[in-house]
């Protein structure tokens, strides 16, 4: 969509065609998880553009799945026998909710959380349901936990490893988040796996642990993390490791097929390591950027992924991902804090709990260098103050 966008608005001039295969137009997912399991959300969900864009834009909306890219003759076959050539495709194909390989997981009652028509079929099962369990303690899961205890549903969730969104965060903003989940009544279940969704007449009635517990609920959430959708791009026989690889420039192995948001795997900008991101932050700025390079723009890709979760009162917002790093520094205190992830004596990413203040800090730090230790130290970690002294210096 924003790859479309971006290419009218620069004044690409020649024919674009978004192909999707749902029959809304295309919507934002982070509202998903949130506000959508809302009562009164529209159930239109959040358009990208209103539906007079496509005819203004002159932009075709061709429904439907792409089920086969035939890269020799540069056509997309799309699902009920048509097809569409390209001169340069783009792949955002997003990805999918991790299946579980666990008895009982096809009972009535147990459900995933991808697309729009799965937020409104799980709002209206929060609404008469009394006791939920959600397996996995992801920002999916979390997110779905807040709402249903929003809505006086009895939550428990169901974490394999022994923290919430281990692999996402750090210990000091995991113990934050968990403590802000069990003041509010969510029962966690850490460190402990399920063994199998049990059920009567049907339909899932709890979740039986591997150590015997019986997890009484009438709804079961799986929020077990997702993968790439890139059965496509294997199909095609474009290169695939844990998603659509891609080079600086986000091009697949062929050079007329770029890849973008949660799909592609690409190189991260501050650490080097190759990740794929799933972000909406991502997605849009990896498909303004496709729009450029299309265009005649010639630069790597550099964009610094930044992410946020609303769960209650609780905000979470970081700035890269703290996958590797090798000290973390601590600024403020109780339900307002920040944790600096430091690799080799650079700051590498940046999470902030209810502190907006220096999540923007960060954001304008890393777009635009990456600040030592040093740096630092001289204003006691203080990102704000390095940021003003930063753009002073500018």
């Amino acid at each position: 969509m924003e790859t479309a966008a971006a290419l009218r608005g620069h004044g690409y001039a020649g024919p674009l065609t978004i192909v999707g295969g749902e029959a809304h137009l295309p919507y934002e997912r982070p509202p998903l998880s949130k506000g959508q399991l809302e009562d009164g959300a529209d159930a239109a969900g959040t358009p990208l553009r209103p539906e007079q864009f496509f005819t203004d834009a002159d932009v075709a909306l061709l429904r439907g799945p792409a089920v086969e890219v035939d890269r020799l003759r540069q056509i997309v076959y799309v699902g009920g026998e048509r097809w569409i050539g390209y001169d340069h495709l783009v792949l955002a194909t997003g990805s999918r909710p991790r299946r579980l390989d666990l008895p009982g997981v096809a009972l009535r009652g147990v459900t995933t959380l991808r697309t729009l028509d799965d937020a409104l079929a799980l709002r209206r099962q929060l609404a008469t349901a009394r006791r939920i369990v959600v397996l996995g303690a992801g920002f999916i899961g979390m997110e779905i936990a807040s709402a249903a205890v929003k809505r006086g549903v009895e939550v428990t969730v169901l974490e394999v490893n022994e923290r919430v969104l281990s692999r996402s965060v750090t210990t000091p903003v995991s113990t934050a988040v968990a403590a802000h989940h069990r003041a509010h009544g969510v029962q966690l279940c850490l460190g402990e796996r399920a063994a199998r969704v049990v059920g009567r007449d049907g339909r899932a009635t709890g979740v039986l642990t591997e150590w015997g517990r019986l997890l009484p609920a009438d709804l079961v959430v799986l929020g077990v993390g997702a993968v790439p959708e890139d059965d496509l791009a294997r199909r095609a026989g474009l290169a695939v490791d844990g998603g659509v690889l891609v080079d600086r420039s986000l091009t697949t192995s062929d050079p007329l097929i770029s890849a973008i948001g949660d799909c592609a795997v690409v190189g991260d900008p501050v650490t080097g390591a190759r990740r794929r991101l799933e972000s909406i932050q991502n997605a849009t700025d990896q498909g303004r950027y496709v729009a450029a390079r299309i265009l005649g723009e010639l630069r790597p890709y550099r964009a610094v992924p930044w992410f946020w979760s609303n769960q209650g009162s609780l905000k979470l917002q970081m700035v890269s991902l703290a996958r590797e790093y090798d000290d973390l520094v601590v600024t403020g205190d109780g339900d307002r804090f920040s944790v600096l992830c430091l690799l080799n004596g650079r700051l590498a990413a940046v999470e902030s709990v209810n502190d907006p203040g220096t999540h923007m800090a960060a954001r304008r730090l890393l777009g635009r260098s990456v600040p030592t230790e040093t740096e630092l130290l001289a204003v006691g970690y203080d990102l704000r103050a390095l940021a003003r002294r930063t753009t002073a210096a500018a």
